[in-house]
């Protein structure tokens, strides 16, 4: 019987190539429904092509245009329409690809319907990830992560007895001004950031690893993920992005994950979980490779790494307020309104400000309400820049 699929954020990066593994494995897979920002044309490429129970658009212009050209299929728009597409009876997986805060709440409400989750939208996870991991294990709903890192770690935890881990470590490329030093990035412009040397992400996400707020996030998720202590996650520098994470057990065994920088990869295994099938990515190479390096990484010149792991420590709501900053701050570069430094002050800022409404043991609507004051902060941090 064929696993029956939501993809939520379709027509991203992460999203669209789901969409691919979907496709290539239509033997093994049916896609039940597909949910798309404003690239409405995606949607109606995959329609064009193959039938589909369900769509959701962002704008409710959109849905009205394309509800009337596609009757076959029911549509929805909005949030409302994500949380519609998580409660639907027999689906085996939804796949959120969603980028941003946006995700939160369509993660809760698919568990709530106990249904597994190929996760991506690390915001879920970043801004609530005790409430979403305790509402996992209160409906026994399997999060099986894609991020590369989360996957490899996931692969490389397989067959080992848990007591026996010492230590998580966590790669990172460094992004696009790995080699740059503090003073070249001063004036740097949204087109450098966006050329990242071994991924191609979203330009939210490539951003996000050229200040490394990405792997910070990636620090916190792995610790909500694999209920590990932050003094038990290692980053270190790897720029070929090979080896995408590993794991030290107490006998001083280091057991990595490799594989090319194909984000199929992950999401493949995400969704084929716990088995392994064939795929058209390339093979891996090491002896075309040659050589593969890494080194510590240098937290004065990556701040944003180091905030990352304090916030963690903090835990409460102030992952929330990090999320919620850090999107807008993104956000703002990529209009061409701050530079990329102001991206670093303006996190440090909202996050200096949001100690001052702590909240230890935050419920899901002060979770929402907090990333809600950083995402208004910004702009009044930003009026004082």
């Amino acid at each position: 019987m064929k696993k029956r699929i939501v993809v939520l954020g379709a027509s991203g990066s992460v999203g669209s190539q789901t969409v691919d593994v979907l496709i290539q494995h239509q033997d093994l897979f049916e896609v039940v429904a597909l949910a798309v920002g404003t690239r409405v044309n995606f949607l109606e490429d995959y329609l064009n092509k193959y039938p589909l129970e369900y769509g959701c658009v962002q704008y409710y212009e959109d849905y009205l245009r394309i509800k009337d050209k596609y009757p076959k299929t029911k549509f929805f728009f909005g949030d409302d329409g994500l949380i519609s597409l998580t409660s639907l009876q027999d689906i085996d997986m939804v796949c959120n690809c969603l980028q941003g805060f946006v995700g939160l709440l369509p993660t809760l409400n698919a568990i709530e319907h106990k249904c597994d989750i190929a996760i991506s939208n690390k915001e879920s996870l970043v801004a609530a990830g005790s409430i979403v991991m305790d509402k996992a294990k209160l409906y026994k709903v399997r999060l099986i992560p894609v991020d590369s890192e989360h996957s490899a770690i996931f692969q490389t935890l397989r067959g080992n007895v848990r007591k026996d881990l010492k230590k998580l470590i966590i790669t990172a490329s460094g992004g696009a001004f790995r080699d740059l030093n503090r003073e070249d990035l001063k004036n740097v412009t949204k087109e450098e950031a966006l050329k990242h040397p071994r991924w191609k992400m979203g330009s939210k996400i490539t951003i996000d690893s050229a200040t490394m707020m990405n792997k910070g996030f990636e620090v916190i998720e792995a610790h909500v993920l694999f209920d590990i202590p932050y003094e038990q996650i290692e980053v270190i520098m790897h720029p070929e992005s090979i080896v995408h994470s590993m794991t030290e057990y107490v006998d001083n065994t280091v057991i990595a994950q490799l594989g090319v920088t194909d984000m199929r990869l992950p999401i493949q295994y995400a969704l084929t979980y716990p088995r392994r099938i064939n795929n058209n990515s390339n093979v891996l190479s090491l002896t075309d490779l040659g050589t593969l390096t890494f080194k510590n990484p240098d937290f004065k010149r990556f701040p944003l790494l180091d905030l990352a792991y304090a916030v963690g420590y903090l835990d409460g709501n102030m992952p929330a307020i990090l999320n919620g900053a850090n999107e807008e701050a993104v956000e703002l570069f990529l209009e061409d309104k701050i530079s990329f430094l102001d991206i670093e002050k303006i996190n440090f800022e909202v996050v200096r400000l949001g100690k001052e409404i702590y909240i230890e043991n935050p419920t899901l609507d002060q979770i929402i309400e907090s990333n809600d004051w950083a995402v208004k902060k910004v702009k009044e941090v930003l009026s004082k820049l």
